[in-house]
């Protein structure tokens, strides 16, 4: 450090405890290590500082090379407004298809463009069709199979008792 030996530095710690005594040394040590830290953080900061320069005169160079270009168009490669616009199709989309469901619910009896169809065959006999209006058949009591009777519950097998063995 500083091309300062270990000796040297010794002869430098022994020095400062003889002049500036033992009651001072920490409190010109604790002052001394925030100074150096400040320092540092100047340091670092104005290194910081030039970097930014740098690089901003870096990224300058490369953008007047862009601009030097002929038929490139920054502004269209903007990836933000592409997204924007996606989003807004989407918006758009949603309003309409929540208006469409509004104008269904407030209007029931309008039928929907895709109604279900209903995939009943019609039946094998021609000789008496009915119409498409005509209500469902009855079913009579007699078609109606009779309930299946109750099973009674059967009685649980008994275990013989073991044997208690007096002793």
């Amino acid at each position: 450090m500083f091309g300062i030996d270990s000796p040297e530095l010794l002869v430098i710690a022994i020095v400062a405890l003889v002049v500036i005594g033992p009651k001072e040394l920490p409190n010109l040590l604790r002052s001394w290590g925030k100074w150096m830290t400040k320092m540092r953080g100047m340091a670092s900061e104005f290194r910081g500082h030039v970097d930014e320069m740098v690089r901003q005169s870096d990224l300058d160079a490369v953008k007047k090379q862009l601009d030097a270009v002929p038929g490139l168009d920054l502004q269209s490669l903007d990836p933000t407004k592409q997204i924007k616009s996606m989003i807004q199709e989407g918006v758009t989309e949603g309003e309409k298809a929540l208006a469409d469901a509004r104008s269904a619910i407030d209007n029931p009896l309008v039928e929907p463009e895709s109604a279900p169809q209903i995939g009943a065959e019609p039946a094998a006999s021609v000789a008496d069709p009915a119409p498409d209006w005509a209500p469902a058949p009855a079913v009579t009591v007699a078609e109606v199979p009779p309930p299946a009777a109750p099973v009674a519950p059967q009685p649980a097998e008994e275990k013989p008792a073991k044997a208690v063995v007096a002793g």
